[in-house]
């Protein structure tokens, strides 16, 4: 059984599609091909190049070695990883069908493979920094096999997807290579950001993480009320416009730390607060995620709600963090790096 990775377009577009069809697909806009009735990666990198004749040789070439095992190396009860755009998780599930290709596609859904996703969405601090790293590497389609990959992924799912055995000490060190002698480059962005997470657990577990939004906020040009730590009735911060925080927008925010993904019952008892204490909006912070049908019917309360994940509640830290308290910064120091862009699979 092997484990492949397939990423749902490079900014999770297709995410929602693969997880309600049940399917994944590859995504090269004009592949209609049948690449199971070619005879070697010869005649796919002809196909691709008659698809795409401004594409570099290079490029090609990488794009064959990706879509190639889509049709002729991955099989049934192999398992697949999509990392989610759209919260800081993984998603995992079982190829359950062989290849299919359907000529009237529609662009770009002319290749396919069922399946059945065997997880909720998995947080990704479930999962060891070299398997992270190996998640984030630049293609769309690849194996993954370093690092006893194959065994600690099924490790996870024999313990109801528990943490990866390596965080518990259950691989050593000399089974894990070093991260820079990965063939493939990986996304430093995610990397880097998955790090300031750990940081932030570190400092900012439990009530901490409310503490951390309540400074957000201000920075944000709110006046709030933190509650204290212990049970707080369903609110954990109160917010308000101006220095005396009586003008709107007024919200009621919720701040969960736990790693599991929030459901829709959690949102619901929000929204009921919001209306008890006369709040004009309600934001609701989860660490761990939202499940997939909260996004769903998310559109239905877009007046009313705003969700954080772990994704939004960093890119918030990051666009305010200059203005968040002295005291705060020292926590949870951070700097400011520029990079080069990491180029379209040349």
């Amino acid at each position: 059984m092997a484990i492949w990775l397939i990423r749902a377009g490079s900014h999770g577009e297709y995410e929602q599609k693969f997880l309600d069809e049940k399917r994944v697909y590859v995504t090269w806009a004009g592949l209609n091909v049948d690449i199971s009735k070619l005879q070697n990666n010869d005649a796919l990198l002809s196909a691709m190049q008659q698809r795409y004749p401004d594409a570099k040789l290079n490029k090609l070439k990488n794009w064959v070695r990706q879509v190639w095992p889509f049709a002729h190396s991955i099989a049934k009860k192999d398992l697949v990883v999509l990392p989610s755009k759209q919260q800081p998780a993984i998603y995992i599930g079982e190829i359950t069908s062989d290849y299919v290709f359907q000529s009237n596609g529609p662009d770009p859904y002319f290749h396919w493979r069922e399946v059945k996703w065997i997880s909720e969405a998995i947080p990704r601090t479930q999962f060891g920094q070299d398997l992270l790293h190996s998640f984030g590497a630049f293609l769309t389609i690849c194996r993954i096999q370093r690092n006893k990959a194959e065994a600690r992924i099924n490790a996870m799912r024999a313990s109801n997807w528990g943490p990866d055995p390596a965080l518990k000490g259950k691989v050593s060190e000399d089974e894990i290579e070093a991260e820079d002698d990965a063939n493939e480059p990986t996304n430093l962005e995610d990397s880097g950001r998955d790090q300031i997470a750990q940081l932030i657990m570190a400092n900012f577990a439990g009530h901490g993480l409310a503490r951390l939004v309540n400074a957000i906020l201000k920075a944000q040009g709110y006046t709030t009320y933190l509650s204290p730590e212990g049970t707080d009735g369903g609110i954990d911060i109160l917010a308000g416009s101006n220095a005396m925080g009586f003008s709107s927008p007024r919200i009621v925010v919720q701040v969960k730390s736990e790693d599991k993904p929030i459901g829709r019952p959690e949102i619901d008892q929000l929204v009921g607060t919001m209306d008890h204490t006369k709040a004009d909006g309600a934001l609701f912070v989860a660490w761990g995620g939202f499940k997939s049908t909260v996004y769903k019917e998310l559109s239905t309360r877009f007046f009313r709600v705003r969700l954080w994940s772990q994704k939004e509640l960093l890119e918030q830290l990051f666009a305010t963090y200059d203005k968040l308290d002295g005291d705060l910064r020292a926590e949870l120091p951070l700097k400011r790096i520029w990079t080069v862009a990491a180029q379209d699979e040349d």
